[in-house]
């Protein structure tokens, strides 16, 4: 029901928040030299250029 259910959400914190609920993405960084897989801090940055990108 209402806007939970939408498929391609326009906030990216709600990406990423939605992404570390499913276990995809760790809570914090790890601040390793190079960035892992799982790091929060790049799930951001790729979701605010999916969403660039989609608008």
């Amino acid at each position: 029901m209402g806007k939970k259910d939408k498929k391609h959400p326009d906030d990216p914190r709600a990406i990423v928040r939605k992404l570390m609920k499913a276990g995809k993405v760790k809570k914090k960084c790890c601040r390793s030299s190079s960035r892992c897989k799982k790091c929060p801090v790049l799930a951001l940055k790729r979701a605010k250029t999916e969403v660039a990108k989609a608008a």
